[in-house]
């Protein structure tokens, strides 16, 4: 695995790597509000039908004076099963009898009641407004807000199918630059959609570049470092989702409005597009796909970026041809999906990985997609869960240092998967307590998060890498799809969908248990590397057996 090698030249951790950094993860960052976006952007207002007696100020001028806003509302909106004002019904004539101090709410008939046929009155004071209201998404509605969530989701997964791919075959920056174009104007257009289906539509471009973005992220960063400095390099990339969570909460508190919200974490995309064009190139994706002097190129730059001027000089054609001729004939090899899974010692791990992965997004998005029902102020919640995901993911990278990727990926799906276990136990009035456990079960989900992103990198294959990626966001997005759905199991026992979101991550984490271990190892470039992976890992656990036998 010469490329390692020539990595450690160039420069494995220098002034490249740490501009390269930054450059990729500010927009992680901001890449974390378009997924949180509908938490704020789509919440649903407290609502009433609209009615002539308190709305329409013709009918106003007949109300005699002494009636207050109250019994005007009492006469005209029905209670509902919270002894609430009804959200979706209103009654057909005044109903003037309720006002009688002896009257009861139950003084009505619901032949009296009809629908909100004249539309709804929004209540502003938290969002001025939002998809919700603008769209009148409630009643006999309600269900087209989860729809706009699916859609999103099903954009990630197709995104996360076709980028993979696409990376594998044109490159992850050239991929990366069209992402941050597409997330850019599609985001824009969004906030300006004049229906419902058009803004769906333009939410799922800009979720369809979000998987390619997040992907393209990683694997440029994992095939940039060298491999002492990869765990950190990685943990900096997901710690920038934790900074986006808190992002997020800090720009939905000042920006009340969704179609401005929608703009703001949508803009600064046109500027990561336009210094995308200075990012390098994957220089071992280059090699290993035959592209010997785009590869030389990009080598040479980040020798001189990294102040390694005589390298830089000494780098040629035939040095590379030399050192990598090995990797470059079998780089060559045909690389298909059906590989991943056809090929020996790479079908466990993509089985298990991508179970890994539909955990993540399974649970992850079934909590995090619904902060208002957990009924905290969802600004904070919104904080907090960015909050403690960054000691979460800082202990995880102490842990791959000194556990190593299997038993951390395996002990951070288990512990979150138990917190959520335990709510099922919690009483709904300790609200607060219930709160925390699901706010750590996230931070939990946050450090899986975290490992899955380095263990799948070092699982595969530089020529498989990004479609390997790919199908486990497919995994992720499919899990995120399924999860919300899981919600309606509740008809059936309040504590059924948390048994199920706590069940999964728990198996998974145990399944993972099976892979092998990569820490301080090469990244492998061709699928003969992770063969030969795998034989020195067997032949090194089976040596002292064989020789204590030959000593019998």
């Amino acid at each position: 695995m010469a490329f390692s090698e020539l990595l450690d030249l160039v420069g494995g951790l220098g002034r490249f790597q740490i501009l390269q950094m930054v450059a990729l993860v500010v927009p992680i960052m901001w890449l974390t509000t378009q997924s949180m976006l509908e938490n704020f952007s789509a919440a649903v207002p407290s609502h009433r039908c609209w009615v002539p007696l308190l709305d329409n100020s013709t009918d106003q001028a007949s109300v005699p004076g002494t009636l207050s806003p109250k019994d005007l509302l009492t006469v005209s909106i029905p209670l509902g099963p919270n002894h609430e004002p009804h959200q979706c019904l209103r009654f057909r004539q005044p109903q003037w009898q309720l006002l009688d101090p002896n009257a009861t709410a139950t003084n009505w008939s619901e032949a009296a009641t009809e629908p909100c046929v004249d539309g709804w009155v929004y209540d502003n004071s938290t969002f001025t407004s939002t998809i919700v209201a603008k769209w009148d998404l409630v009643c006999d509605s309600h269900a087209l807000k989860p729809m706009a969530q699916s859609i999103y989701l099903s954009g990630m997964l197709v995104g996360a199918a076709v980028c993979g791919r696409a990376s594998d075959r044109f490159g992850r920056r050239l991929v990366l630059t069209w992402n941050y174009l597409q997330m850019a104007m599609s985001g824009t257009a969004a906030a300006f959609a004049p229906t419902f289906p058009v803004y769906c539509l333009f939410r799922f471009l800009v979720a369809f570049a979000v998987a390619g973005v997040m992907m393209n992220t990683g694997t440029l960063l994992i095939e940039w470092t060298s491999t002492r400095a990869r765990a950190l390099a990685m943990t900096l990339n997901t710690l920038g989702f934790s900074f986006g969570q808190v992002l997020m909460a800090t720009v939905a508190y000042g920006v009340r409005d969704w179609a401005l919200l929608q703009l703001v974490i949508s803009v600064p995309f046109f500027l990561c597009f336009v210094y995308s064009w200075w990012l390098a190139e994957s220089a071992r994706w280059l090699l290993i796909t035959g592209r010997l002097e785009q590869g030389l190129r990009e080598l040479r730059r980040v020798a001189a970026i990294n102040g390694k001027g005589a390298v830089e000089d000494s780098l040629t054609t035939e040095v590379l041809l030399s050192a990598m001729q090995e990797e470059l004939s079998a780089g060559q090899a045909p690389s298909s999906l059906n590989a991943l899974f056809c090929m020996p010692r790479l079908g466990l791990r993509t089985c298990i990985s991508t179970l890994c992965w539909f955990a993540f997004g399974f649970t992850f998005y079934g909590l995090a997609l619904d902060l208002q029902a957990l009924g905290s102020n969802i600004f904070l919640l919104q904080a907090l869960i960015g909050v403690v995901d960054i000691p979460a993911k800082i202990g995880t990278l102490l842990l791959l240092s000194r556990l190593g990727r299997r038993p951390t990926q395996a002990v951070s799906l288990v512990l979150s998967g138990l917190c959520i276990l335990a709510n099922t136990l919690v009483p709904y009035e300790l609200g607060a307590l219930r709160s925390a456990l699901a706010v750590l079960g996230l931070a939990g989900l946050g450090a899986a998060f975290t490992c899955i992103s380095i263990f799948t990198g070092e699982l595969f294959p530089t020529v498989l890498r990004m479609t390997a990626v790919g199908l486990g966001q497919m995994a992720a997005r499919g899990g995120a799809i399924l999860g919300p759905l899981v919600r309606l199991l509740g008809v059936h026992g309040h504590s059924l969908p948390l048994l199920v979101y706590g069940a999964v991550p728990v198996l998974s984490g145990l399944v993972a248990l099976l892979l092998p271990e990569t820490q301080s190892l090469p990244l492998p470039d061709t699928i003969q590397d992770v063969q030969n992976q795998a034989k020195k890992s067997t032949q090194s656990t089976l040596g002292p057996m064989v020789l204590k036998s030959t000593h019998l």
